[in-house]
């Protein structure tokens, strides 16, 4: 058992509330979530910054050393790595995202090129055993909210974001829903389903008005996948309608077609009977009409209403109101009216449900 001390901690190591100086240990389990420590050896001008536990960004420097959680990664725009099967002391791997997700990269986009290369230092250990110097390995499931498959919002709405794909607007349109639902006086709590640990987007969240906000990260999981997504979903809505919020807004990070678990999600019979809206968000009007047919298609979900860079301007409302027949409103330009057809729509469910039961 050796020492050190960390120069940078992740983000997606909050849940174990790691100090500034820990003990290393040199058997690594190897299993997803595991918090290891690395040095980094490499530097970028690009995608170089990690979200640290206290939610501001840092630039990585060569020589760092950061404490990450093992994972996987399977973005568009970003890097592919997978978990590593086995790890020792001195043996490279790779800083995946902003987060703090660290695997094997076994592909780069080339707007961000290669990813840091890292030095392994040790797994970071945790002493849970009061009195005793008995160290285990520490794992983001430490500290982690409890998780139930069971799905109970109660009356309270929930208003699902999905995208084609990453970056195709989601969070901005979650923002600026949250703000305009919260200036009607509505209480808001909003949640991130799917996607590899980064905090950002809930923070933007909080900074939005929601009163409450989760991430699949709280519930002890780095990267969401078809597996779990579903299971995790049905977690943070349960506990976010605890409280009893006027409303729930929920991201679905990535895309229709990623391999985070949003298909898995929208298969969920439940889950799906619990979505009062559906707003799509698409980079383009082609990916708005594929999108708009997947969900029907697919999912048997209506498109509420489209929103994301398919909306920039009356090119692609119009296109999307004439060809596909669902409303479109910029999330940035047209917040108010983005909002206000959604709550038209919400009270209109409402009502319907009111006469069916």
């Amino acid at each position: 058992m050796k020492s050190a001390v960390l120069d940078k901690i992740a983000s997606v190591t909050l849940n174990c509330r790691l100090p500034r100086e820990v003990k290393l240990g040199d058997e690594f389990p190897c299993q997803e979530g595991d918090v290891v420590a690395v040095r980094v050896l490499t530097r970028k001008s690009t995608y170089n910054q990690l979200e640290l536990t206290t939610g501001r960004f840092s630039l990585v420097k060569r020589g760092d050393v950061i404490a990450g959680a093992l994972g996987h990664r399977r973005a568009l725009l970003g890097y592919a790595g997978h978990l590593p099967e086995q790890l020792r002391v001195g043996d490279v791997i790779h800083l995946l995202n902003t987060g703090g997700c660290l695997g094997v990269c076994t592909s780069s986009n080339p707007d961000i090129g290669p990813p840091f290369d890292c030095e392994v230092l040790g797994q970071i250990l945790h002493f849970p055993y009061l009195g005793e110097r008995i160290g285990v390995p520490a794992n983001i499931g430490q500290g982690a909210e409890p998780m139930s498959d069971r799905l109970d919002v109660g009356a309270v709405p929930v208003v699902a974001v999905v995208g084609t794909c990453m970056s195709s607007g989601k969070t901005l349109a979650c923002t600026s829903l949250i703000q305009e639902l919260v200036r009607e006086r509505l209480k808001v709590h909003a949640a991130k389903a799917t996607g590899v640990s980064l905090r950002r987007d809930v923070h933007a969240m909080e900074d939005a008005g929601a009163k409450e906000t989760m991430i699949f990260t709280d519930l002890g999981v780095v990267t969401t996948q078809r597996a779990n997504a579903p299971a995790l979903t049905r977690s943070m809505l349960s506990a976010l309608a605890a409280s009893d919020p006027d409303v729930i807004v929920l991201e679905l990070g990535d895309g229709l077609m990623g391999d985070y678990g949003v298909d898995a999600i929208l298969e969920a019979a439940d889950i799906r009977e619990a979505f009062s809206a559906v707003v799509l968000a698409a980079n383009d009007p082609v990916g708005a009409w594929g999108g708009h047919r997947q969900l029907a298609e697919r999912f048997e979900i209506d498109t509420t209403v489209v929103t994301g860079p398919a909306t920039d301007n009356v090119a692609g409302t119009d296109l999307i109101a004439g060809r596909m027949g669902v409303p479109a409103f910029n999330a940035r330009t047209r917040p108010s009216e983005l909002a206000r057809h959604i709550l038209k729509h919400i009270r209109q469910e409402e009502v319907a449900d009111a006469v069916t039961s």
